[in-house]
């Protein structure tokens, strides 16, 4: 529990050892494709050079890449999902096994804030060190995600190992950041989000993002104050839910800000090694005002034995399967 550090979209907890990492779970029940698409691959323009891209994530250049066909699940793995593989295979998250994991204050009431850890970000209070909060409990120890009625939200407080092991499981793996793109874009060529350019096409809220004064005060224009159900709003051109907003996503990728200038275009894995992992698609935190990151393009990074309230994932799986 050493180095640990804040960030303005996601804390960061270098946290030494990775417990729930080095655990290897072996594939347990055949592939299925249920719940996925079969997205058809070939080329499209991957990354953005437009004027609300961060500089230091490396979204662009704008390049063509090509993919084979591959399986995307349409949603988030949920808790009911994160449930089923727990109660089958035992297996303890990092979160558990160091006891305690990332709450942002929003999620919080004073009370609650009074008795945590803060990490100040500008100045401000914006996440807390929850003893005890893990998938099971995503805000306090003391309030279960059945008690709050969430087995179809979005599982959190999952590391990258957490999530590999989960989709080894299955059958399947996590997709590359790549595929994630190309999955978020929905047959969409280099449009700003999932569903085109305009944030609220009609008046209408098509994701879960923080609306209001961030971090003080979410109105929750769009339904929700926290995460939603991971089948929230209307699916993209491919059927997928919730691309953008709601939850972080964890890919397979290491994260390199210039490995898009010159890395491979056809299926691209990913840097060889690196420090941190690549996550894409933003969270109920995003606010355009600090972090625009619910775009197709965007990404971030942040160590793999990281967890929080707003980090999840879905997984992949070779087209080859089905």
């Amino acid at each position: 529990m050493k180095n640990e550090k804040s960030s303005c979209c996601i804390p960061q907890a270098s946290r030494g050892a990775t417990p729930g990492a080095a655990v290897v779970i072996p594939l347990a029940r055949a592939f299925s494709s249920e719940g996925m698409k079969l997205l058809a691959g070939g080329n499209f323009l991957m990354g953005s050079e437009g004027r609300e891209i961060w500089p230091k994530d490396g979204e662009g250049p704008v390049r063509k890449v090509t993919l084979d066909q591959f399986w995307m699940d349409e949603c988030v793995v949920t808790n009911g999902d994160f449930e089923a593989f727990v109660t089958a295979t035992g297996y303890v998250t990092e979160a558990e096994s160091f006891g305690w994991s990332f709450v942002h204050a929003s999620q919080l009431d004073g009370g609650e804030r009074g008795k945590r850890k803060a990490f100040r970000v500008q100045g401000l209070e914006w996440w807390y060190r929850v003893d005890g909060a893990d998938w099971r409990h995503p805000i306090t120890p003391g309030l279960s995600v059945h008690e709050m009625k969430r087995l179809d939200h979005p599982a959190v407080h999952l590391t990258w190992g957490d999530a590999e092991n989960y989709a080894r499981w299955c059958g399947k793996r996590l997709p590359t950041e790549a595929e994630w793109e190309f999955a978020c874009r929905g047959g969409l060529e280099q449009k700003i989000y999932p569903w085109g350019d305009e944030l609220t096409p009609g008046g209408k809220h098509r994701c879960n993002i923080w609306q209001g004064e961030f971090p003080k005060k979410d109105r929750g224009e769009d339904g929700y104050r926290g995460t939603a159900p991971a089948r929230s709003f209307k699916p993209n051109g491919s059927g997928l839910y919730n691309m953008a907003g709601n939850v972080w996503e964890w890919v397979s990728d290491w994260f390199d800000p210039d490995y898009a200038k010159g890395g491979p275009r056809n299926n691209p894995p990913g840097p060889a090694h690196g420090e941190v992992r690549v996550m894409r698609g933003g969270s109920y935190l995003c606010h355009v005002s600090y972090c625009n990151r619910y775009r197709c393009s965007a990404r971030t990074s942040n160590t793999p034995d990281t967890s929080s309230g707003h980090l999840g994932f879905r997984c992949a799986a070779d087209g080859k399967f089905g």
